[in-house]
């Protein structure tokens, strides 16, 4: 049985994944979405949002299947710090930002930090094309319909791309709606795996 969403939180991740998928609210628009479709995202301008651990909203309940087909539950990196990341082949923003993400993953794994790839509205064979480009070696989660991008609802991601970092405990410490650098992401993960 699923828990109960309230009708405002629930039209709040609507008008969230309306904006992914759709570019209709927002920013501007641009580039077309999987196989040169109606589907459009929205590109932010890499604006960062930090939160204290005093409000920070945890994640719930965020499962799936990886681009390999083993499935993932996001549960099982609690204790970890996690990067998690929101792409699409399709998005240029996306292919811009690769790189410097595989950096700052490569700098930290050791560390106790974790990066998971959220792939969406894609198509498998792209995704896998990309990763093999950019010779990612996190893992991605593939949302071709959208449903895993909708357990962040209560800190919406709001732009393809866009990465967030959760703190040990699995709560959303900072956000970046738009594409990352290595000198935005860096810092960002070295603090929230500093903190005690």
């Amino acid at each position: 049985m699923s828990p109960r969403i309230s009708p405002l939180r629930a039209t709040a991740a609507a008008v969230a994944l309306c904006g992914l998928l759709a570019g209709c609210a927002g920013t501007s628009a641009s580039e077309n979405g999987q196989g040169g479709d109606a589907n459009r995202f929205i590109s932010g301008d890499g604006n960062v949002t930090e939160y204290k651990p005093a409000g920070r909203t945890g994640v719930q309940g965020v499962t799936g299947e990886l681009l390999d087909g083993k499935p993932f539950k996001l549960a099982d990196l609690k204790g970890k710090v996690v990067v998690v990341n929101f792409w699409a082949s399709w998005c240029a923003p996306c292919r811009g930002e690769a790189p410097s993400l595989q950096h700052v993953y490569t700098e930290n794994k050791d560390k106790g930090v974790e990066f998971l790839g959220v792939n969406f509205k894609d198509s498998k064979a792209n995704a896998e094309a990309f990763e093999r480009k950019f010779k990612i070696t996190y893992p991605s989660l593939f949302d071709a319909d959208g449903q895993v991008t909708l357990a962040f609802r209560e800190v919406p991601p709001s732009a393809i791309p866009s990465t967030l970092v959760l703190d040990r405990q699995g709560r959303v410490a900072a956000r970046i709606i738009g594409a990352t650098t290595y000198s935005k992401l860096n810092p960002l993960v070295a603090k929230v795996a500093a903190e005690k």
